[in-house]
């Protein structure tokens, strides 16, 4: 079977570093394409580019110009090939503009250890058929962010105030997630589950789009099928902006991805 995500994120090889991509207009939201697909598709390139390495260990991305849905090229740079790991820098282009430019390091997370240690604490959420679809997001959120209908999300009920003007303003927003069409989540996916909620700035009260300046994600483990529980939480907002810090665990209970973003502020001319 042949899911969205999937054709969504294709790329087909031009020479020996350029891929061809078709950004879909699915995945709008506010003035661009969103930032984790984008980063899902020069993903995508980079695990071609290193099939005995497939698996994104750490991706830090600059969001230079915001795409357009439409063709799109992804140029890899291989910076160097180890045993276990390799490193690329890659540029994802529309015509003469560079949308991201990205250094990445992947490797094969079957092949590393399993040694695991860690304070982080899952998150408590209710289950699923508990917590509040984004279905019955306003009109006002749906029209800015058509890539919602990508998506099934579950927000837990203490963090969705800012959907009927009660915004918490404790700045979290934790959700259930999964891709609508039922596929299951991977290493490539996890570079867009880091960046599919809302901005965390929506329980500030700040709606609008809050566009990505720089964006650094880590995949720790494959994830096992089923729901994903993501988290977005932000502590400090100075100069028009804000950091985003996202965690990801999987249906086994498994810290699977983690990331944190530099985003602008919104701004009422951006709503």
């Amino acid at each position: 079977m042949k899911h969205e995500f999937d054709e969504h994120v294709a790329i087909s090889r031009r020479d020996d570093a350029t891929w061809d991509a078709d950004l879909a207009e699915g995945w709008v939201v506010g003035g661009g394409v969103n930032g984790g697909y984008l980063l899902a598709v020069a993903g995508n390139a980079l695990r071609h580019t290193f099939p005995g390495k497939p698996d994104p260990l750490a991706v830090s991305a600059y969001y230079l110009s915001a795409a357009a849905p439409g063709k799109a090229t992804v140029h890899v740079d291989v910076r160097r090939e180890g045993g276990s790991v390799a490193t690329a820098a890659v540029d994802l282009r529309q015509g003469d503009d560079t949308r991201i430019t990205a250094l990445a390091t992947y490797g094969d997370l079957d092949r590393l250890g399993d040694d695991v240690r860690t304070t982080a604490e899952e998150p408590a959420m209710p289950p699923p058929d508990q917590c509040v679809p984004n279905t019955m997001a306003p009109p006002e959120v749906r029209a800015i962010a058509p890539l919602m209908d990508r998506f099934d999300m579950r927000f837990h009920p203490d963090h969705i105030g800012w959907a009927v003007g009660q915004p918490s303003g404790t700045g979290v927003l934790s959700a259930w997630f999964r891709l609508v069409d039922g596929r299951e989540p991977d290493p490539i996916s996890l570079l867009m589950v880091v960046d599919a909620l809302p901005p965390v700035t929506f329980d500030l009260g700040m709606m609008g789009w809050a566009p990505t300046l720089e964006l650094t994600a880590h995949v720790r483990a494959k994830p096992a099928p089923g729901w994903l529980k993501v988290r977005h939480a932000t502590r400090n907002m100075a100069g028009g902006m804000f950091e985003e810090d996202c965690e990801v665990w999987d249906s086994a209970g498994r810290l699977v991805a983690q990331s944190r973003q530099l985003a602008r502020q919104p701004r009422s001319s951006e709503r």
